[in-house]
């Protein structure tokens, strides 16, 4: 069998789960691109891939990470072709597509489904959307990311691998062309498998909740953001929005974005007394 992910730290998950279970052996596939943030219109078309790309690119200039091509550039379409032609030599062989409840996931498996539809009946899903599993203080838990899961407890979660069905390649399909329409700067989960588009704001409020009066290094903001934050979102997200507060003056830096983010340092505005107020639920 095959298995698509779409997250790194999964995919390490995986390769325990693995070893621990040779039944599950077979290749791991990456889907790469976070779908639950940034620009989709038109997705389906080179014009939209590159735009797509582009403004990619300017979030990374505006981060501790700096310009692409200094950071490799993702390409989920010969991922994709990969697989099709893993399902085309394997005649007998089944793609698993794993997802946790996280519209990181859920956003993926949208942009994935309609390429796979000529392989019906071989393709199957593992929806981990509120199920318990025991952690390894022993207590339970319901997971949002499949990296959250002991690999002794992942080896339960095979027994829910499922073929999609002709229904789900029919609707979900449909349901990625209303998120390309829609073309929401983020988008989140509502629960079961729909997403609801938000602004590109939606995440700032995570943001500055974690801002004084008192100068902080960025860095160390972001990283509190990501620890603190109900809903996750990724680093370089949240660096190009840090950013953009910045330009837009809604909050303070000390200037030095051109001596990289080590050396930057961040506040609230002095005399602000203002909220960016909490995120729509």
């Amino acid at each position: 069998m095959l298995h698509v992910l779409f997250n790194e730290s999964d995919s390490t998950r995986l390769k325990e789960v693995q070893a621990l279970d040779p039944a599950l052996d077979g290749p791991i596939v990456l889907i790469r691109d976070d779908y639950a943030v940034g620009p989709l219109h038109a997705l389906d078309t080179p014009a939209g891939q590159q735009s797509r790309l582009d403004w990619w690119k300017s979030c990374f200039e505006k981060t501790a990470f700096g310009a692409i091509p200094s950071v490799p550039i993702v390409n989920d379409a010969q991922e994709v072709a990969a697989i099709q032609e893993w399902l085309e030599n394997d005649l007998s062989g089944e793609c698993w597509i794993w997802m946790a409840q996280n519209q990181h996931d859920v956003a993926g498996y949208y942009w994935l489904i309609s390429q796979l539809k000529n392989w019906q009946g071989r393709i199957h899903i593992l929806y981990l959307n509120n199920l318990p599993f025991i952690n390894e203080k022993g207590q339970l838990f319901y997971p949002n990311w499949l990296e959250e899961i002991p690999a002794r407890e992942f080896l339960k979660a095979k027994k829910l691998a499922r073929p999609v069905t002709p229904s789900e390649f029919e609707i979900d399909p449909d349901e990625w062309n209303k998120l390309m329409i829609d073309n929401a700067g983020v988008r989140i989960l509502e629960g079961g498998k729909k997403l609801l588009g938000k602004d590109f704001t939606y995440f700032d409020a995570d943001i500055k909740r974690l801002l004084s009066k008192e100068w902080q290094r960025a860095l160390r903001v972001i990283a509190q953001t990501q620890a603190k934050m109900k809903v996750k979102t990724g680093d370089v997200f949240l660096q190009w929005r840090l950013a953009q507060l910045a330009t837009e003056g809604l909050i303070e830096s000390n200037g030095k974005w051109e001596k990289g983010w080590k050396e930057l340092d961040i506040r609230l505005l002095v005399g602000d007394n203002s909220s960016l107020g909490q995120q729509d639920q």
